[in-house]
């Protein structure tokens, strides 16, 4: 075969300048042959000739052989080290000016030698760039479209396959593409060839490809695409189809609009569908869909229109089959049905229905199933919901009654942030305005305890964060004396003296308005900890800054004035001129300010 190899690429050097048609057309099939047998070998024998030169002006359209050659490119392209050597060998541009031609087969394996030098190739894809090649693929594709016949489907494949291959992993050409109107034309393929398996196959890689892309939802939501989606999900029988469409629907589903389109065209009931046939299921692929479907649901409950549509007022039968996730025994519909709810309780009707409705007593038990050892995933969804339901005022009583802060502080020793930061936003949603719940937890010296470690918590700033918030909260709600010893006594003063500098205004006036009540109510209790965090330093600091907002200035003055019955406090105020700050403030553009600006200046004149 060697010898008959070498031979042919002999003969054809001489046909291919001869351009002797015949003899040609023979050379080419001996090659196409040697290529099936070995290609990797003859690649490199043809590589080696200085043949693939000479196949660039073999590529005309007038040729019978052109088929041929493009051909044998397509096939030693299918070899990673064959595609820079195309390139290289000028092949590109009269492959492209081939997509114009009007025979089938110069078409198809123009279209797969394209194909093939793009596969993971920097220089092919962008050789094709440059002459123009995606933008005629794109504008075949849209004239071929709506012809169904067998061959006509197999071109259309092979576009698609150039397309993704010319793309794949590259956002600025995948961006391109979009540009050039690529998505239209994809979704209208997939609704005209959805009988065809290989094509709908490639439309869906396509899609995925390019619904990672933040600029193609627009495009997708402005065609049927959630349509055809849905409508081929509903045909489709084997794990791997399901899992194909799958991965296009979940970056799709990102987009709002897109949410209500695949809502509006049934695919929620497809997904209730799946969650019914596999929640008894021990196969792995069942249990993989099981997941994906309940998640992908839970993902479309993000998009407020989409979320209240399913709603339905509370009575809508997909609301009513969520619920009944909760009490299940799968962790991973426990896991969905909660984090469902905590989505529906995005607003105040919702979370006023469901309280109303039983929602609250069917988390407690879905936690108390949780407290030894329990799904973190789980504690945190049903937390989250819990604390979501709790924002609207009229809720809170009802959820207090209910043993709801019982329940949550099951989870005070979990060492998991996620779980810690949902409990204490739970918590001080709870407590808002209801000065005997808040009176009740402050005096917890356990809770307290745990609040005052988990201010040092400085690799988890979000669970940081809520505990100061916390601990203030407890304070400002209860405004009670034994709260306060008790937070005073668990070493919490430091950390609230701590938040009055932090970088979110609303934290730094939670902190003020705590310690102007401990100051208030508690001073010879809180003294000696206010003096050993340096908070009239750190006052001083507040007012002198000019980036401090003014309710801020408001109250470090209110503090000021708080803490001047310690005498060992009113020394530093003195020693630290705060009378020169102060008057200046007199004239502070904020009305609020400038008169505190006045009130403190006469007490610190009085008490000096």
């Amino acid at each position: 075969m060697a010898d008959n190899l070498s031979d042919t690429l002999k003969k054809l050097k001489i046909t291919a300048a001869d351009k002797t048609e015949d003899s040609l057309e023979g050379c080419l099939d001996c090659l196409l042959q040697a290529l099936a047998q070995n290609n990797t070998e003859t690649s490199e024998k043809l590589q080696g000739s200085g043949i693939l030169q000479l196949f660039a002006s073999l590529l005309t359209p007038q040729s019978p052989c052109t088929a041929k050659v493009a051909n044998i490119i397509a096939e030693v392209a299918k070899n990673e080290f064959m595609r820079i050597p195309c390139v290289d060998a000028g092949l590109i541009s009269p492959l492209v000016q081939l997509l114009n031609s009007k025979d089938q087969e110069v078409l198809l394996q123009t279209g797969r030698a394209l194909g093939n030098i793009c596969y993971d190739s920097h220089e092919g894809r962008s050789a094709v760039d440059q002459a123009g090649g995606a933008q005629i693929v794109i504008d075949r594709l849209r004239s071929l479209c709506s012809i169904t016949d067998p061959a006509n489907e197999k071109l259309l494949t092979v576009f698609c396959g150039m397309l993704m291959n010319y793309s794949n992993e590259n956002d600025s050409l995948q961006a391109q593409l979009i540009n050039m109107g690529v998505i239209p034309t994809l979704v209208k393929l997939l609704g005209i060839h959805c009988q065809n398996a290989a094509l709908t196959e490639m439309c869906l890689v396509a899609f995925g490809n390019l619904a990672e892309l933040e600029s193609s939802k627009e495009q997708f939501a402005s065609t049927n695409i959630a349509e055809e989606l849905v409508k081929l999900f509903k045909k489709q029988i084997e794990h791997d189809k399901r899992e194909m469409i799958f991965e296009v629907l979940a970056p799709l589903a990102e987009n709002d609009a897109i949410k209500l389109q695949l809502v509006e065209a049934g695919l929620v009931e497809c997904l209730l569908e799946i969650v019914q046939q596999k929640v008894d299921s021990d196969k792995e692929d069942d249990i993989a869909e099981l997941k994906t479907g309940s998640d992908l649901m839970v993902l479309l409950l993000l998009g407020d229109e989409s979320m209240q549509k399913l709603f339905e007022g509370g009575k809508g039968s997909v609301f009513q089959r969520v619920l009944s996730w909760i009490p299940s025994n799968n962790h991973q519909l426990q896991l969905a049905g909660a984090l469902a709810i905590a989505n529906f309780a995005r607003n105040d009707g919702n979370c006023i229905h469901m309280v109303d409705n039983g929602i609250v007593e069917k988390l407690m038990d879905l936690l108390d199933r949780h407290v030894e050892d329990g799904n973190v995933t789980v504690q945190h969804a049903a937390l989250s919901a819990l604390r979501n339901l709790a924002i609207p005022v009229i809720n809170k009583a009802k959820m207090l009654s209910a043993g709801v802060t019982e329940a949550v502080l099951k989870f005070l020793k979990s060492e998991m942030p996620p779980v810690q930061f949902k409990l204490l936003g739970t918590l001080r949603m709870l407590i808002d305005a209801q000065a005997e719940a808040a009176e009740q937890l402050g005096k917890n010296v356990t809770l307290v305890e745990r609040l005052v470690e988990w201010c040092e918590a400085k690799d988890h700033a979000g669970v940081m964060g809520e505990s100061n918030r916390l601990l203030s909260a407890l304070i400002r709600h209860s405004k009670s004396k034994d709260v306060i010893k008790t937070i005073v006594q668990s070493g919490g003063i430091q950390h609230l003296v701590t938040m009055a500098t932090s970088e979110h205004v609303i934290m730094q006036n939670e902190a003020l308005v705590a310690l102007a009540l401990i100051a208030a109510l508690e001073l010879g209790t809180a003294e000696k900890d206010l003096e050993s965090a340096k908070l009239v330093q750190i006052l001083h600091r507040l007012l002198v800054d000019e980036r401090s907002a003014p309710e801020i200035k408001y109250n470090s003055m209110v503090l000021i004035c708080a803490v001047m019955g310690s005498e060992s406090l009113h020394k530093e105020v003195q020693d630290l001129a705060f009378l020169d700050v102060i008057s200046k403030l007199r004239r502070h553009e904020n009305k609020s300010v400038a008169q505190q600006a006045s009130l403190t200046e006469q007490r610190l004149t009085v008490e000096s």
